[in-house]
């Protein structure tokens, strides 16, 4: 495998069987979770994040926090109410952004302080 060093790599190939079987079973409560980590992969739609998880915000104020245009902003709003990151509501003519639930803003505050230790 290109890349792989030598150092990396166990010298035989044997593994216990015991906690493969359990773990298998277990590891197939992330799937879909990639979908989260895709959202926040990207710069400007963590920084949407961020903003949210301080201020429920309209599109406009996103726009202008981010330096975009009203529709950039809108695609990345939209986007993160698809992963169910965000949330939206109307109130009249404009449109309202929040986080969809405190988990999200858990894992904000978790990344930035592992991200100030390094």
């Amino acid at each position: 495998m290109p890349g792989v060093k030598q150092q990396d790599i166990c010298e035989v190939f044997c593994f216990n069987e015991e906690k493969v079987e359990k773990l298998k079973s277990e590891v197939l409560v992330t799937e879909g979770l990639a979908s989260v980590f895709k959202a926040l992969a990207d710069d400007t739609r963590i920084k949407i994040i961020y903003a949210l998880s301080r201020e429920e915000l309209c599109v406009c104020d996103v726009a202008a926090i981010i330096g975009s245009t009203v529709a950039a902003a809108s695609h990345h709003l939209r986007f993160l109410k698809n992963v169910g990151l965000a949330k939206h509501r109307r109130q009249g003519k404009m449109i309202f952004y929040s986080l969809n639930d405190s988990c999200v803003n858990t894992i904000i505050e978790a990344a930035l302080k592992h991200y100030s230790h390094n």
